[in-house]
């Protein structure tokens, strides 16, 4: 993939460009204290190794169910979209999200679990999606740009806002809503990424219209959870 994105410059950068935009947004959102380059990058990467662990569990789900069901029928779809994929992206994220940040020492602020949770997920985003628009040119990165990225950067806002909470909860004792919150950092993301992929998914107008609204309020609400946690960010102890 290096040699390609090396002859393809102006195509790389189409779909490098909109996942960074979105990081400098949540990075100047984090008013307190900001978080160290090296942090930042270090998740960066980890969203890009979490796009192999992903795929490889994607690709042998796939080998079995493509074999078993209809891939037209209801029920493929909704194991494909709510558990293969999106259970298989988010939960990668978030193991390597978990991983590098829970006990770092730069995590002393709530709106910290959201830029992190951000940086893995565009991580994500801007890794798969050099490879969607190389292989489909540049048509592909500008539907992406308005969909997918920010697509993966709402899911990254939904993990990181209970991340957050989680790690608050813990520095005050109460064990029981931490991991309440830590379970909801991944089910929401995986529920809500099932959801946009299974709309996405099926060909029809009726859905094609329900997808637009349905990507337009995701948007939308997280604008408005990144704007008023960003507000109301404080130190954990």
């Amino acid at each position: 993939m290096f040699v390609t994105m090396a002859l393809h410059p102006i195509l790389t950068a189409a779909a490098v460009i909109p996942a960074i935009a979105l990081m400098i947004y949540i990075y100047k959102k984090d008013r307190i204290e900001k978080e160290p380059s090296s942090l930042l990058f270090a998740l960066v990467f980890e969203g890009i190794i979490s796009t192999a662990f992903a795929g490889l569990v994607e690709a042998i789900a796939s080998f079995y169910m493509d074999s078993s069901m209809e891939q037209t029928s209801l029920a493929y779809l909704l194991i494909m979209n709510f558990i293969v994929v999106g259970g298989a992206e988010e939960g990668a994220k978030f193991y390597f999200l978990r991983k590098k940040t829970w006990r770092n020492a730069n995590f002393n602020c709530q709106f910290d679990g959201v830029v992190y949770a951000v940086f893995v997920s565009l991580g994500f985003a801007l890794w798969e999606n050099i490879g969607y628009v190389l292989l489909y040119g540049f048509n592909t990165a500008l539907v992406r740009a308005v969909t997918a990225v920010p697509g993966h950067c709402c899911f990254g806002v939904l993990m990181g806002a209970f991340y957050g909470f989680a790690k608050r909860y813990e520095d005050c004792g109460q064990y029981d809503k931490a991991r309440r919150c830590l379970s909801l950092a991944v089910v929401v993301p995986v529920f809500i990424h099932g959801m946009y992929d299974f709309l996405a998914t099926i060909e029809s107008a009726v859905y094609v219209g329900l997808f637009d609204f349905f990507v337009s309020c995701i948007f939308l609400v997280c604008f408005i959870m990144v704007k008023r946690l960003s507000d109301e960010d404080k130190y954990l102890r």
